[in-house]
């Protein structure tokens, strides 16, 4: 039997929205923001990679003018206990979608019903990018305007994803690991990844691939990045994106980096602050298509 092409949707179903996750969001949101965020329709789904059925999730918006922009969202975390359920895909892709954006975001192979063994940065990262044939076979996406969001470990595969593509116009990354080739062996990041590291393969090799500060240089400059972290931060230390906005500094790349004070690993308490943040660079870079921003000295 031909084996699907990699991105064919094969399921869908409609999921509704939970009572907890409608009350949560009721008091987060403004009431033409919540409004717009109820008029989200959600759809667990089922895509083809490499030969494996991979569930996730897709996020339509409020009715508006196609065709949309879109944005492939990683969620973070390891082990069944961090795979989206409808909960996380609302309060997440959700959230997004009802900017006015289509979203899509995977399980990964090995979580969340999704067939294959779970890795980390590694097959996980190809699950991600064959969202990007699956948004090209919907009629009302616009692949022109494509951006990409990921958290902790899917920050860090959202680094390793632009390595290996041009097709996102903007990019960003909140609480992600940049420098695990730099990290103490007895660090949450670094022992979470020891779960998943091949003994026939050398170590140091395993984690600099993983480390975007090794490789910063083969970024793509056609997608500016927005880094956010918080400086309470216990899970992945904030300076690793500090050390990476240096690098990116030093090679004159578009980026913007905010630290935001007395904030955690997943930005409780800031979420407003960031969900701000994260839209408008959205809007900028994905739905208005504005130029790249200056990078190098320049101005007065």
């Amino acid at each position: 039997m031909k084996r699907l092409a990699d991105g064919t949707l094969v399921a869908t179903e409609p999921v509704p929205m939970p009572p907890t996750t409608r009350s949560i969001m009721r008091r987060r949101l403004g009431s033409e923001q919540f409004a717009e965020f109820e008029r989200v329709q959600m759809y667990a789904i089922a895509y083809m990679s490499e030969g494996l059925r991979i569930r996730g999730y897709l996020a339509l918006p409020p009715a508006g003018r196609e065709p949309y922009p879109a944005v492939i969202f990683n969620r973070g975390g390891a082990g069944e206990r961090a795979a989206l359920g409808p909960e996380g895909a609302f309060q997440y892709i959700g959230t997004i979608a009802s900017w006015g954006y289509v979203v899509a975001a995977s399980n990964y192979r090995g979580q969340g019903g999704s067939e294959g063994t779970e890795q980390w940065g590694d097959g996980d990262v190809r699950d991600a990018l064959n969202l990007l044939p699956l948004l090209a076979q919907l009629g009302y996406v616009d692949t022109d305007r494509i951006g990409l969001v990921g958290g902790s470990r899917g920050g860090m595969m959202a680094f390793m994803m632009l390595r290996h593509s041009r097709a996102f116009r903007a990019a960003v990354t909140i609480g992600a690991p940049t420098m695990l080739h730099r990290c103490s062996p007895q660090s949450h990041i670094r022992r979470v990844f020891g779960r998943f590291l091949d003994p026939n393969r050398d170590v140091e090799e395993q984690l600099r691939e993983r480390s975007v500060l090794v490789w910063a240089h083969e970024l793509p400059r056609t997608t500016p990045l927005l880094i956010l972290h918080g400086t309470g931060d216990r899970r992945v230390e904030p300076e690793q994106s500090l050390h990476l906005a240096l690098e990116l500094q030093r090679l004159q790349f578009p980026y913007k980096l905010v630290m935001y004070d007395n904030a955690d690993h997943i930005l409780a308490g800031r979420r407003s602050e960031s969900d701000y943040d994260i839209r408008w660079w959205l809007d900028r870079y994905v739905r208005d298509r504005a130029p790249l921003p200056k990078t190098g000295p320049h101005g007065a």
